[in-house]
């Protein structure tokens, strides 16, 4: 990857940031602009936060049309809310407060991923498309309970649970905005660590193993790290469904390259410039008549199947 590129990618989330902090502000740093820098600071966490998941665990099952969302952890986060939904009503769950809600979903979800972890990759590589089937079955048991927690719930309480559905900056605060970023930094520090093995798995089990990298415990290990990444991700802007899979796959395109050195940095960027475009749309073009996710779900959903296709006419 050129330095030009990464350059241009740059400059280009730069001056969107800008439009999208000061544009129709009035320079009112009393309120608007405040809350657009948190907005702001929710579209930089939780698009690192996609692209790394996203991006590694493609490399660990090998397959560049899979997210971290097969694995359940949206479904476990979507089961959680319509819980507290039934249980404490739209004022318990106001009195519970962001903050806490954010702290409890991401701990819930951590939770379900190490009793999967601990279950099914114990003996390592070999388990890991067995996590994967186990994890879509999961997803549709998860979906199933929680459209049935739905029907008991009152209309308005089912308003606020498909709010929390869609993919929203709205939700980010101060408070849950430095627990996000010092979970994604601890993650990205331990990452670094290992980033040039995370290239040599590339290569496949066989080699990654005679080159002297211990593959089982560096699935374990990463596929911890995405599960604290889609917690913090989920949990802050809610879920995200097909848009890894765009953020991975252009990511490939512009790079030419899957060098985790050259994706990871760049990917990150091109969701962050994803994010602000789409609630930019959201804002000026739609004026708030449709949302985020419905926005980034048809783009990268049509994205999904143009690759399919193409995946099945090569072969």
């Amino acid at each position: 990857m050129s330095l030009r590129v990464m350059s241009g990618v740059v400059v280009a989330v730069l001056v969107l940031a800008v439009i999208f902090v000061f544009m129709g502000s009035g320079l009112d740093f009393d309120y608007i602009i405040p809350k657009r820098l948190e907005r702001l600071a929710g579209i930089l966490i939780g698009g690192v936060c996609v692209a790394l998941s996203s991006i590694v665990f493609q490399t660990l099952v090998n397959n560049r049309i899979l997210t971290p969302a097969i694995m359940g952890y949206e479904a476990v986060y979507l089961m959680w809310q319509a819980m507290l939904l039934l249980i404490l009503g739209t004022h318990g769950m106001a009195a519970l407060g962001v903050g806490l809600n954010f702290l409890m979903s991401s701990f819930l979800i951590l939770i379900y991923s190490w009793a999967m972890h601990r279950w099914l990759l114990s003996q390592g590589r070999r388990d890991v498309y067995q996590l994967l089937l186990v994890g879509l079955v999961l997803t549709m048991v998860l979906g199933t309970f929680t459209q049935f927690v739905q029907l008991r719930i009152s209309p308005g309480e089912f308003s606020v649970f498909q709010n929390l559905s869609y993919t929203s900056f709205n939700r980010a605060q101060p408070e849950t905005l430095l627990y996000a970023f010092l979970a994604v930094l601890a993650v990205c520090v331990v990452g670094y660590r290992y980033l040039s093995e995370l290239d040599v798995l590339l290569l496949g089990r066989e080699q990654a193993v005679s080159l002297g990298v211990n593959e089982p415990q560096r699935i374990r290990l990463y596929m911890a790290l995405i599960a604290i990444l889609v917690a913090v991700s989920t949990s802050l802007i809610g879920p995200t469904a097909f848009l890894g899979i765009f953020i991975a796959n252009i990511t490939y395109a512009i790079t030419k390259s899957r060098l985790h050195r050259h994706t990871l940095p760049l990917g990150s960027v091109v969701a962050v410039i994803i994010f602000i475009t789409a609630q930019l749309l959201v804002e000026r073009l739609f004026n708030y008549k449709t949302t985020v996710s419905i926005l980034v779900n048809l783009v990268c959903g049509a994205y999904f199947l143009m690759l399919m296709v193409r995946v099945r006419t090569t072969l």
